[in-house]
């Protein structure tokens, strides 16, 4: 009799049935896709040997697109066709573009909604460049590995917000790739670092790659990674060392105006340049361009370090504050993991020794680790791992609430929330008679919505029309292992609903939620008195509506002198609320719950007397 080997849902797949699975760094300068072989995890390399995939896509003549090694050969020839960086772009708008700190030698559309480039192939977007890098990737790894890729892990900054994660996994979709989960970089690092090193303690990830700035703070004990803060810059990466560097050859060659190829020319030769200086003392560039122009310069290490040390500075701002967040000092931290190509420079590497006081890790290659990381993830949720099982605990890197009366920000999920999450909280109607509540969701440290970021609005209808505060609805937050969030409302005597998948407005990067944070720590003090005149107003106004509702039906209850001193006690209310602080809108409130009290009383009585009124007494 044969034996049927059986499954069950979420368990380990049996061994003949494994799962191809992998990990997809999808790097801004550099892409790399690596598996889990034999226990080990391995970066998946092309017939020539090479690891590293250019993150480069040219659209050519006749159709045809050419995508990594190929591409990047291209570049200096045909710019406008030749899409580089597109990480830094994806998930942004136009409106976004001003804030690059460089010049971008591409064609933009007009497409408000969505950043596209014009090309010889028509309009693409950055979704659609990502998308075939991913493509050639992903047929790189099934070619390797001899079958269907049954999914992919694919790892972004963490920083990375609902938009540029949500643009990702379109990306991937069109690739034809399942996703099975999308993993923050540093986190990624520290699953590699982890297992391979078996490590144990608080660890820093310092992640400086082509386009983006990563810093996470991991709590790392046997069988569980732990984020407990996170932070950096996604605008921020060895590009800008690189624009620097060619911004110092224009004025050392005395060129100005350039055309596209000849610009494209020197910047890959500017990040020649800077390759170089990471082993040698001194690099020369040397490039004949059109019109007769020439550009010969020699570049010292020392040079180019004072030339970039702004920008090594700005990475250790981050640092700071993810210490901080995490509640640990330099002296708690057991290592430092160096990840991403531009932490090889040497000036970024001393300065991270100089700041924590010890060498920084590096027995990984910073090229391969975040890949390495991403594949043992990928083996894990495909099913394949039987033992040694671990926990991953990753972090949401804003406050997530909605607006409330007043303007003002409720938190519901507070920023470096463990994922995946979800929390709920109940809200009412302010007025009688509400039939429909909006829910606007937000992000941000600030507590007034015009202070955060408007991520959503979707309206509740169906509440029952009843008196202000006795509604009950509740919102619920969820957010998922790969940090997209989605919101329902619920009210609870009817059981009437709504929800959204939360897709917020592109342009939410890194320097706008530093930015963010940093507005919330300097303007705290400020944010708790509006909080509370807010809230002062809040309260003057429900009480002026409530008085001048019982007024309009019982007035002939009070003398004249009585009603005119209400009267008055309103009108001071009111100016208060327009231009008094908290403390004056309080006092103003208690001057007018004070002149009411009689008031209060004989409407209480006169209610009561319409209730016996004409009752028996065996009645009652």
């Amino acid at each position: 009799m044969a034996l049927l080997q059986i499954s069950e849902p979420g368990m380990s797949a049996a061994p003949h049935q494994h799962r191809l699975a992998v990990g997809i760094d999808l790097g801004t300068t550099n892409s790399l896709v690596a598996t889990v072989r034999s226990g080990s995890a391995v970066c998946l390399a092309d017939e020539r040997g090479r690891k590293i995939f250019p993150s480069v896509v040219r659209y050519c003549e006749n159709g045809r697109i050419e995508a990594g090694a190929d591409a990047l050969k291209a570049q200096k020839i045909d710019p406008f066709n030749t899409i580089s960086s597109a990480k830094r772009l994806i998930g942004r708008t136009l409106a976004d573009l001003s804030k690059e700190p460089h010049h971008l030698p591409y064609r933009f559309g007009s497409n408000e909604h969505v950043i596209e480039l014009n090309t010889r192939q028509g309009a693409k977007t950055l979704i659609e460049v990502s998308a075939e890098i991913l493509k050639a990737l992903k047929t790189r790894a099934e070619e390797s590995l001899g079958g269907d890729l049954a999914g992919a892990v694919i790892t972004v900054p963490a920083y990375f917000d609902d938009a540029q994660r949500q643009a990702t996994k379109d990306a991937a979709r069109l690739a034809g790739l399942n996703v099975l989960r999308l993993l923050n970089e540093p986190t990624a690092a520290a699953i590699a670092y982890g297992l391979d090193n078996g490590s144990e303690g608080t660890f820093v990830v310092y992640d400086l790659g082509g386009g983006t700035f990563d810093v996470s703070v991991l709590q790392l004990t046997k069988g569980l990674f732990q984020v407990k803060a996170t932070g950096g810059n996604s605008a921020l990466g060895g590009d800008d060392f690189d624009h620097r560097l060619f911004c110092h050859i224009l004025e050392r060659a005395d060129l100005s105006k350039l055309n596209e190829q000849d610009s494209q020319l020197l910047l890959a030769l500017a990040r020649e340049a800077k390759e170089t200086l990471t082993t040698e003392t001194s690099a020369t560039v040397q490039a004949a361009l059109s019109d007769g122009l020439k550009a010969d310069v020699t570049i010292t290490r020392q040079a180019f370090h004072q030339l970039t040390q702004h920008l090594v500075q700005k990475t250790i701002g981050p640092v700071k504050q993810a210490l901080k967040d995490a509640g640990v000092t330099k002296a708690d931290i057991k290592g430092v993991i160096m990840v991403g190509g531009a932490t090889r420079m040497p000036h970024v590497r001393q300065a991270v020794a100089t700041f924590f006081g010890q060498t920084p890790l590096d027995n990984l290659n910073p090229d391969e680790v975040v890949a390495l990381g991403a594949a043992v993830q990928a083996n894990v949720l495909a099913g394949n791992k039987t033992d040694g099982e671990w926990l991953l605990l990753d972090v949401t890197p804003l406050s997530l609430g909605l607006e409330t009366y007043g303007s003002l920000a409720e938190k519901i999920i507070p920023r470096n929330s463990t994922l995946p999450v979800a929390r709920a909280q109940e809200f009412t109607t302010f007025k009688d008679g509400q039939t429909a509540m909006t829910i606007h969701v937000v992000q941000g440290e600030r507590e007034l919505v015009s202070d955060c970021r408007s991520l959503a609005k979707f309206t509740l209808r169906g509440i029952p029309p009843m008196a202000a505060g006795a509604a009950r609805i509740r919102v619920t937050f969820q957010v998922d292992a790969d940090g997209l969030l989605s919101v329902s409302a619920q009210e609870q005597t009817t059981g009437v609903s709504a929800q959204i998948e939360v897709k917020p407005s592109y342009g939410l990067d890194d320097g706008i939620i530093t930015q963010m944070l940093k507005e919330g720590m300097n303007n705290a003090a400020g944010d708790k008195a509006a909080r509370a005149r807010a809230e002062a107003t809040v309260e003057a106004e429900s009480l002026i509506d409530a008085i001048q509702a019982a007024l309009s039906l019982d007035s002939d209850l009070l003398e004249t002198d009585e009603l005119a001193k209400i009267e008055a006690d309103i009108t001071a209310l009111q100016e208060g609320v327009k231009d008094g602080s908290a403390d004056d809108i309080r006092a103003a409130v208690t001057a007018l719950s004070h002149s009411t009290d009689s008031f209060a009383s004989k409407r209480m009585n006169r209610n009561i007397r319409r209730a016996l009124m004409g009752q028996s007494v065996d009645n009652i």
